[in-house]
């Protein structure tokens, strides 16, 4: 992302549907790619094993460069777009989730469809879960110390 205002912006909302998820009992991952190669803005993942997806959207130019994210719905239970608060909400699919989010928390002001998984590929975005937050812990901890 080229424009540091949208990275900012970006990271902030991340940072608020990061803390909504978890209030809704969901760990998180940002950046997660799945087995298409698409890759979420933030993937959770329920004790029960629900998965839910959300595509973070700071600008309309941005909503309206993208047409990939109909590639994420056959990986994940539940689908949410995150916008900020003046993000114009009308141009947003209606049949899908949406959050509203600052770096200060979220809002689910639309519930996403259920739409369940397989059980092999709930199975297989687990496994790629669990493995990527392994990954980064074990980077983590090579950086401090």
């Amino acid at each position: 992302m080229a424009d540091p205002a949208a990275a900012e912006l970006t990271s902030a909302v991340a940072q608020g549907v990061e803390r909504l998820l978890r209030q809704m009992g969901l760990s998180t991952l940002r950046e997660f790619t799945l087995a298409n190669g698409r890759r979420a803005d933030i993937a959770g993942l329920s004790r029960k094993g629900e998965v839910v997806l959300v595509e973070i959207k700071v600008s309309v130019a941005d909503f309206r460069a993208d047409g990939k994210w109909p590639d994420y719905l056959d990986f994940c239970d539940r689908f949410f777009f995150a916008v900020p608060e003046q993000f114009p909400r009308d141009i947003l699919p209606t049949d899908q989730g949406l959050i509203i989010a600052d770096q200060f928390g979220g809002a689910e002001l639309r519930a996403a469809p259920e739409a369940r998984i397989s059980a092999a590929r709930r199975k297989a975005v687990t496994l790629r879960f669990a493995r990527k937050a392994a990954e980064r812990l074990w980077q983590q901890q090579l950086i401090s110390g």
